[in-house]
């Protein structure tokens, strides 16, 4: 049976501990790593955590008529009346502090083990489609559709070849704004939409270097996007909720492309003169690459493939017991 979709009110916010809080941090801490990685969505991990719902309700807020008024008048206490400013603050603090913390080590898996990073992405990906697909309560034909049209749209969308783009400060805010977009879409991977955009690698290495400008940008960028976007996504939650939920299974679906663990450079960017870009770690930045089937004619293709089903059992099992320990209480708003 699916789970039953619920929002927490306003007396259960009001009742949160020091504990709750917590338990909320640490789901932006596994929305922040995913959002790093290209390819997988945090709003794919708010949804499986439980807390999508009141994400999108609660920076909804900070655009509506009542908070602006509030804002304008500075009247302190009925913004805070108004804004789940706690919740909110948990949710930024975990993801924040996985961007700072997790960053150098995740782009070091994706070059030196990439495999075996994909590997449990993608049994997470997998599971998310599962899970929250169950959100409906009946699927129809026209549902199905629409879920066949979503993943079709994510296959065609990450096989796009990345571009070649300015570090102008308009196109780092530009970036900002529609990487926010798809990353609180389940499905959508924001550092994927940076992929595409040509800004991944600048501003992973902007995180890493400590360039608090280039930073800035991308923020304002992202927060001005993360407003707009969050108005359209609660409306149509409210109106067209199975359509939603059927087409974001969808977006899930088919952004495994993107996530397989097998894979063959074809292309790496230029700088324009005909030499190759390199990262910071002297390897070249791919810009294309083919699925291909694990090598299992010898033993090492062997015991890499053993290690890369371990990791995507563990990557499946994660997923499939947050669903089952977070008390059915999955939200999809």
């Amino acid at each position: 049976m699916p789970h039953s979709v619920t929002t927490p009110t306003g007396a259960d916010r009001a009742n949160r501990g020091l504990r709750d809080h917590l338990g909320i941090m640490l789901r932006g801490v596994c929305m922040g790593a995913a959002d790093i990685v290209p390819g997988v969505s945090g709003g794919t991990m708010a949804f499986i955590l439980g807390i999508y719902e009141e994400l999108i309700q609660s920076i909804r807020a900070i655009g509506q008529p009542p908070f602006i008024r509030a804002l304008l008048r500075l009247r302190i206490g009925e913004m805070l009346a108004i804004l789940n400013w706690q919740f909110l603050l948990a949710v930024a603090v975990g993801i924040l502090l996985a961007i700072l913390t997790l960053s150098q080590l995740l782009e070091w898996l994706l070059i030196n083990q990439p495999i075996v990073i994909w590997s449990f992405f993608f049994g997470l990906v997998l599971a998310s489609v599962y899970v929250v697909g169950r959100r409906i309560d009946r699927w129809t034909p026209g549902l199905a559709m629409l879920l066949t049209v979503g993943a079709l749209g994510a296959y065609l969308l990450v096989g796009l070849v990345p571009v070649q783009t300015p570090d102008d400060w308009w196109f780092l805010v530009l970036s900002g704004a529609l990487a926010i977009c798809a990353m609180i879409l389940p499905g959508i991977s924001g550092a994927f939409v940076l992929v595409l955009l040509g800004k991944y690698q600048f501003i992973l290495g902007a995180i890493n270097q400590r360039d608090l400008i280039s930073i800035a940008l991308v923020g304002s960028g992202a927060a001005l996007g993360l407003l707009g976007f969050s108005q359209v996504l609660g409306w149509l939650f409210e109106r067209y909720h199975n359509l939603m939920v059927a087409l974001l299974t969808g977006l899930m679906l088919g952004s495994l492309r993107r996530v397989w663990p097998w894979k063959d450079d074809v292309a790496w960017l230029q700088d324009g003169t005909g030499g190759y870009v390199l990262d910071s770690h002297g390897e070249r930045i791919v810009t294309q690459q083919l699925n291909v089937l694990p090598d299992l004619s010898h033993s090492a293709g062997l015991a890499e493939f053993g290690i890369a089903a371990l990791l995507f059992s563990s990557g499946l099992g994660a997923i499939l017991l947050l669903d089952r320990f977070a008390g059915h209480k999955l939200q999809t708003t």
